[in-house]
This record gives C-alpha cells, sequence and structure tokens, in this order.
C-alpha cells in the first residue's frame, strides 16, 4: 500500500483537531499551523531545554501556537527574532519591548500585534547568529521527520538563514505540537529541502529525535520558480550574492527541460509538483486572468471563486489584501472592482474557497459588514462578471 502523502497527512491532523475539540483560536485551523488546546503548556517545556538556557538569539516563527515560546524568551531577555510574514520585507524582524517592559507588556509583544508594533527589521548584513530556531508543524514524527501547512516557508526561512551565515549545521530546531500531531511520517516523503527537528515539545513530553538527517545545506535554486523570486525581495539579494560567490543559481523554471517549453503550457499541477514552495502564491493583481505573466488560469478548471460585496466605496484594494493576508485566506488572484463595490476571489481548489469564506463571513471593514459568498461558477469568465452576480 502507497505511503499516504504529505496532503492526506495534513488533511488528517486538522479533521482530527476540529472534530475533537482541540482546535484552538484562530479557527478553521484548516490550513494553518494549527493552534491547540495547551499550546502555552507545551511552550512553557521550553526553558527546560538546555538548547534554550544557552541561547542567546532565539528564532521562533508568527504562528499563534508559538505564542507562548516567544513570551519565553522575552521573559528569558534573549534576543527574539521573528521572520517577517511571507518574507515580503527582509527575512526577520527583532522584537525590541519597551525598556522596563511589566510581565503583561511583554506578553503583548509575543502577539502577532504585538510583533508588528515591537519590531525593528534585520537587514541581511544584521550579522544575525541564531543559536535556536522555533517553528510550528501540522504533523512531526517522533524521529524528526516535519510536515508544515505546505508552502514551504519554514523550509525556506532556514536555507535562507544558511545562506546568510545565520545558522551553522548544529543549530538545534524545536517544534511545538500537540501529542495527536505526533504521527508516523515515511522517510519518503522528505524532500532534500525539508527542515528537520531535534526537539518536539507537546503539553505532555519532551522528545529529543536525535536526528541523524542534514537539515538544508542552504537554498536549493533549482526548487525556486521565478514566481517566487518575484515575491521575496531578500532572496534576489541572497541570489545575486550567491551568483557573484561562483554558485550555480539557475531557477525551476530556467532548466534547460524547461526552456523550450511555453510556461503558458505546463500544466499547473506539474509545476506545483516540483515546487511545493510556489503555493504561496501572495494575492494577485487585478484581472490576472488575463496577465500572461501569470498564466496559472490557463486550462484550469479548479478555480474556485469567492465573491466579497458591500465593499465601501473609500475601500483600497491593498487594505482587502492586508486583511485577506491577516486571515491567512491569500487568494491566488483577485479581481478588484471597488466601483461596484464588490470583489472576486480566486483560489486554486474548492477547499481554499471554503475556508475564505469561512474566515471572511462577519468581518467588517471601513464599517461596513461583509457579503461573503461562494460565486455561482467556478470561474470568471472574459470580463469577470460571476454567473448570479452581475
Amino acid at each position: 500500500m502507497a505511503a499516504r502523502s504529505k496532503a492526506d497527512i495534513r488533511e488528517e491532523v486538522w479533521r482530527h483537531l476540529e472534530s475533537s475539540g482541540l482546535a484552538a483560536f484562530p479557527r478553521p485551523v484548516r490550513g494553518r499551523i494549527p493552534n491547540f488546546q495547551g499550546s502555552l503548556q507545551a511552550c512553557c517545556s521550553l526553558r527546560e531545554l538546555d538548547v534554550f538556557s544557552r541561547a542567546r538569539e532565539v528564532k521562533v516563527d508568527p504562528d499563534k501556537p508559538l505564542e507562548g515560546a516567544r513570551l519565553a524568551a522575552l521573559q528569558a531577555r534573549k534576543t527574539l527574532l521573528v521572520p517577517t510574514p511571507r518574507l515580503r520585507s527582509g527575512l526577520f524582524n527583532r522584537i525590541v519591548p519597551p525598556p522596563g517592559a511589566t510581565k503583561e507588556m511583554l506578553r503583548r509583544c509575543a502577539t502577532s500585534q504585538g510583533v508588528k508594533d515591537y519590531s525593528v527589521p534585520v537587514g541581511l548584513d544584521g550579522k544575525a547568529q541564531v543559536d535556536l530556531v522555533v517553528v510550528g508543524s501540522v504533523a512531526v514524527s517522533e524521529k524528526g521527520w516535519r510536515i508544515g501547512k505546505g508552502e514551504g516557508y519554514a523550509d525556506m526561512e532556514y536555507a535562507m538563514m544558511v545562506s546568510m551565515g545565520a545558522v551553522q549545521e548544529d543549530t538545534p530546531v524545536v517544534t511545538i505540537v500537540h501529542d495527536c500531531q505526533v504521527l508516523d511520517i515515511a522517510e519518503e516523503l522528505l524532500g532534500d529541502h525539508d527542515l528537520t527537528v531535534d526537539y518536539i515539545l507537546t503539553p505532555t513530553r519532551i522528545i529529543q529525535t536525535n536526528c541523524k538527517r542534514p537539515k538544508p545545506q542552504g537554498i536549493l535554486w533549482h526548487k525556486v520558480s521565478s514566481e517566487m523570486l518575484g515575491k521575496i525581495p531578500i532572496l534576489k539579494t541572497l541570489r545575486s550574492r550567491e551568483k557573484q560567490a561562483g554558485k550555480d543559481v539557475t531557477l525551476q523554471d530556467e532548466q534547460p527541460a524547461l526552456a523550450n517549453t511555453k510556461r503558458g503550457t505546463i500544466s499547473n499541477k506539474k509545476v506545483m509538483a516540483a515546487n511545493p514552495q510556489a503555493q504561496a502564491a501572495p494575492v494577485g493583481e487585478p484581472h490576472v486572468e488575463n496577465d500572461p505573466e501569470n498564466p496559472k488560469f490557463e486550462g484550469s478548471d479548479t478555480i474556485s471563486t469567492v465573491f466579497v460585496g458591500n465593499l465601501p466605496g473609500s475601500l483600497r484594494v491593498s487594505e482587502l489584501k492586508s486583511a485577506l493576508r491577516e486571515l491567512q485566506v491569500v487568494p491566488v488572484g483577485l479581481k478588484w472592482q471597488g466601483a461596484q463595490h464588490r470583489a472576486f476571489l480566486h483560489y486554486r481548489d474548492q477547499g481554499a474557497a471554503h475556508r475564505a469564506v469561512s474566515s471572511l463571513q462577519g468581518l467588517s471593514l471601513g464599517g461596513n459588514a461583509l457579503r461573503v459568498e461562494l460565486a455561482k461558477s467556478h470561474r470568471s469568465k472574459g470580463q469577470g462578471g460571476i454567473n448570479g452576480h452581475e
């Protein structure tokens, strides 16, 4: 029998957390690094690790279940680095609490809002020297094999840290999950870009994995698409540095095998299978489906569209995009029709579209409660009118 795929394992974990009542805010946990009942308790175990006691600089991902880990680092007066969301501006932010910060203030600094309010960007030449890495996971095995939410950001962040010289081969990696997220994972599911973990903290256990599999040795340029390069400015800088140093920085879509093929004719599924990281597509620009540089919509019948109505006349498209990023329901394309007080959000599949509808339900922007529903047809035809929403 074939081993379960990473996608199967993710779905299983998300479904179990929701159905067993273990899922915690933000809900639904599907599509996210899931927060769970007892995450604070699991994070507290970090203080018991020698690798934490010895660390001066700790990098913790911005996910909700890791809030307690960010707080532990701040309370222990360590330098706390948090990756910038979707790596849009730089790689890290350093969280700098106000002088004489109270316990309550430190608690605020550890939240996602606090990370925004009390952070200072760390440039490529900021000489970060990370002693401990804390990442979120959807699933992890006792051997240290890790499955994230499928967008490849944790793997890419780690590879970028290697490229910057911010981590060494022996820099420990910790993940914090619920006990039910610790599962058997077949090693053949792991790629050479996948990050492994050395410690797993759950509400009841501390697991040392003794994982011997080498961690990513740097950025695997042949797995990076031009699209991804365009979305992550710091990646461009690292690429030009590595190119100057004489390294092969040929991108995935510059490989000889693809050179003679029109990009638009390559099936989207194939590109995604070759490059799982490319799934993290930030919001596209309006009329993205007519953009020759962005052939995602060509020949794809799987796109599902969400109608968003009752947008205030004063709202800008950037404000809607910002709300979508905040809620972690970023579409692959967006058609903005501000004059008609509406927008259409394109998602890769119905699951992502349903997730967007449930996350946006009840949201108010600019004082207006949004009207959100699945569009009647799966695809936006020609000028973007959706059946039933003319």
